[in-house]
């Protein structure tokens, strides 16, 4: 897992890492039981602070995506099904806005936009 932080994004480091860590975990490039790095080890990777990663961390355990070992590491816990598919419909929430902000700028119809949708959902599947 390789985690690229930006001066410039307007986001926080803590939460680019947080966030960052929460992708690897959806997209199975981290599994169960996984160590991720010390927190130190990280801070020293990136050249950030270790408040800055400890922050992320402890709010990956608070939000129960690792378990923090004493004295082994931080770990990846199993992966919860209702926040997989909460993070599923965050995903799809966000194309679809941008897809009705895009047809409302253009003057497409919801009644057009729901037949492309149909359309594509159906072919999809082939």
């Amino acid at each position: 897992m390789k985690i690229i932080i930006s001066n410039r994004s307007g986001v926080s480091i803590y939460e680019q890492i947080k966030e960052q860590i929460k992708h690897a975990i959806f997209s199975g490039e981290l599994n169960e039981d996984d160590l991720l790095p010390s927190i130190r080890q990280l801070s020293r990777d990136l050249k950030i602070s270790v408040i800055t990663t400890t922050r992320a961390y402890n709010d990956l355990e608070q939000e129960g995506f690792i378990a923090n070992v004493q004295g082994k590491g931080c770990f990846v816990l199993a992966r919860n099904q209702e926040l997989v598919r909460e993070n599923a419909l965050h995903r799809m929430e966000e194309g679809l806005n941008a897809a009705i902000k895009a047809a409302k700028t253009e003057g497409i119809s919801k009644k057009d936009v729901i037949s492309r949708f149909n359309i594509l959902w159906e072919t999809d599947d082939e």
